[in-house]
């Protein structure tokens, strides 16, 4: 009962959290300038994991510049959890999250790009867009299996929207995400797969016990050049080799 109760009190402050984040961006976030805008992605992010019960590290450092981040995916929560440490992040997102109750306000202020899956040529418009905000600077997280994970093992790399990097000749940064809990090194509290809702998926994360979260940001590799299958494969096994070592404490 205690845990519930808990879990209940949890996904209370989760709620007004995002209330309050998205009076932010009605009110004020248009007027704020691009430091002032990352600052409060950061804040936001930072304390969306707290009221959530998730405990968060970082270790290495996102590149300053212009560059490609490309993540591991596990849970609606790995976008919170880069940007509590990485805030100028603009992710490349399916374009089913436009539809999310309030969440889809916050995303499009976090200036998130937009794919259309189920049509194979959205994919070319994206890359452009991709090329467009590299070329100016910007920092573009992508998710390259394309779905989620367990977290147990990665899924193949997709390896079409690492053109963007390639044409560019803009450096790739893989990032490891990692989760664990009290009982699990490899948390289930936070597997957002199959059949799954986004409720259903809250409610085991806010009962979740010492649940932490890894965002592991690794060595920078070059692009320019490079054949984009061998680079999704390189980029693979960076960060499989990243989870299978333990983290230092």
């Amino acid at each position: 009962m205690l845990r519930r109760l808990r879990a209940a009190w949890r996904l209370l402050r989760v709620l007004l959290h995002v209330l309050h984040g998205l009076a932010i961006v009605l009110t004020m976030f248009r007027a704020l300038g691009r430091a002032e805008r990352r600052e409060r992605v950061r804040w936001w992010a930072g304390k969306m994991l707290r009221v959530a019960g998730v405990g968060a590290r970082r270790s290495g450092e996102p590149w300053p510049g212009g560059a490609l981040l490309v993540a591991n995916h596990i849970s609606w929560l790995d976008i919170v959890a880069i940007h509590a440490f990485c805030p100028q992040a603009r992710f490349v997102s399916k374009a089913d999250v436009r539809h999310w109750p309030l969440l889809s306000r916050l995303t499009e202020a976090a200036d998130s790009l937009y794919l259309e899956r189920e049509r194979k040529r959205d994919a070319l418009r994206v890359v452009h867009q991709m090329a467009e905000a590299l070329t100016a600077g910007d920092t573009v997280a992508v998710f390259p299996e394309g779905t989620t994970g367990e977290g147990h093992a990665l899924l193949p790399f997709h390896a079409n929207l690492l053109q963007a990097s390639i044409a560019t000749g803009t450096p790739v940064q893989p990032v490891a995400l990692r989760y664990r809990d009290r009982h699990d090194e490899v948390s289930r509290a936070v597997a957002y797969v199959g059949d799954t809702t986004l409720v259903q998926s809250l409610w085991w994360v806010a009962c979740a016990e010492g649940l932490q979260v890894h965002v592991q940001f690794l060595a920078p590799q070059a692009s320019a050049q490079a054949d984009r299958r061998a680079l999704a494969e390189r980029l693979r096994a960076t960060i499989d080799e990243a989870l299978q070592t333990p983290p230092t404490t």
